[in-house]
């Protein structure tokens, strides 16, 4: 079966599928949306809430543990592992297939350890060696100590999907650390074959800055504000990766493979704009765009491929939002503060739903 996402392959871009369930792995959902060109799979913990908190799908599993003494943090951990791990699994022959370039199922370490570069590269690690599996990522928040942490995973060869990048100069900092990462491998001589990627967050800053444009009048810009973030964020990243500093690392003795940018929140959140809007306008080479289920149905549907990212991002823009008062670094500071708060809120309910569920 031919579907547009192989033509977006065909042109760079790999689809990702944004959501995990245990009726998604036990009905062949996951198969099925293989089969039509999915090439990965993320997930985050406000998936995993939905996933076992709003479900009875886990509820027996939920009782047995509880039973056998277990906590809720622990039986948490045992059932996403489990997910995880099965999705890997059916996942595999995409990543050999591909080489290693595809084929991955990405774990978030624990949200509340953000800002604790310890902490956070000892979870990953873990996770990481728990799962044992090729084509795993690990999800570190890219605050500053979750740059440190990526670093220090990255040398240590564990695979990284860093997350919630909202800015240019936050993405910036995240493939300057993946480098280091790498470049500590190769001073010690290890093989430089790490997978990582780099989230960008997409409709989250329209979302923002339309607000703010709607409230002074400037109709005319409302939807271009992402769009344009995420196109000079692309120009940045080939910048970032050419040249000899890289070339070292790439080159046949090392043969080090970029850090792909992924475009995450991709489903449309405002009615008035196309329902595949952050996926038709952002397709380039070595790219990935993760999408909900929905918005990748829709685009199955009605969507067209065709390279878009490669077009340059309007100077004015930016200009005019700062003539307008609106402060962007501010703005996506703000994204990753709330993005962080809703992953911990996420957590904590998954948690207190795993409590409740255990009680006989």
């Amino acid at each position: 079966m031919r579907t547009v996402l192989h033509e977006a392959a065909e042109l760079g871009q790999s689809v990702w599928l944004d959501t995990i369930s245990r009726d998604l792995i036990l009905s062949g959902g996951l198969e099925r949306w293989i089969e039509q060109g999915v090439v990965g799979v993320t997930t985050n913990p406000s998936i995993f809430e939905q996933a076992i908190a709003n479900t009875k799908d886990y509820d027996g599993e939920i009782a047995a543990m509880a039973r056998e003494g277990r906590e809720a943090a622990e039986i948490y951990e045992v059932l996403t592992l489990r997910e995880v791990g099965s999705a890997a699994d059916i996942l595999r022959p995409v990543h050999e297939r591909t080489r290693g370039l595809d084929g991955y199922v990405s774990l978030e370490v624990n949200p509340l350890l953000a800002s604790d570069r310890e902490s956070t590269v000892s979870e990953a690690k873990r996770l990481f060696a728990a799962l044992d599996r090729p084509n795993v990522m690990i999800k570190i928040p890219a605050t500053p100590e979750g740059v440190e942490a990526l670093e220090d995973c990255i040398a240590a060869g564990v695979n990284v999907n860093s997350t919630l990048i909202f800015s240019e100069a936050q993405y910036a900092s995240v493939a300057e650390g993946y480098i280091r990462g790498l470049e500590a491998r190769a001073l010690q001589r290890l093989p430089l074959a790490v997978a990582s990627v780099a989230s960008v967050f997409v409709s989250r800053v329209d979302t923002a800055v339309d607000k703010l444009l709607a409230a002074r009048g400037e109709t005319a810009l409302l939807g271009r504000t992402a769009i344009e973030g995420i196109r000079a964020t692309y120009r940045r990243f080939r910048d970032i990766f050419s040249g000899p500093r890289w070339d070292v690392l790439a080159g046949p003795a090392r043969g080090a493979r970029v850090q792909r940018p992924l475009w995450a929140s991709t489903g449309t959140k405002n009615p008035a704009y196309s329902d595949v809007l952050y996926l038709e306008t952002l397709i380039g080479p070595d790219t990935v765009n993760t999408v909900p289920p929905k918005t990748l149905t829709a685009f199955l549907d009605h969507g067209r491929a065709e390279r878009t990212l490669d077009a340059a991002p309007d100077g004015t823009l930016a200009k005019r939002l700062a003539e307008l008062g609106i402060d962007l670094d501010a703005v996506c500071s703000t994204l990753l503060s709330d993005g962080l708060s809703a992953f911990e809120s996420s957590f904590r309910s998954l948690l207190l739903a795993i409590e409740e569920k255990m009680r006989p």
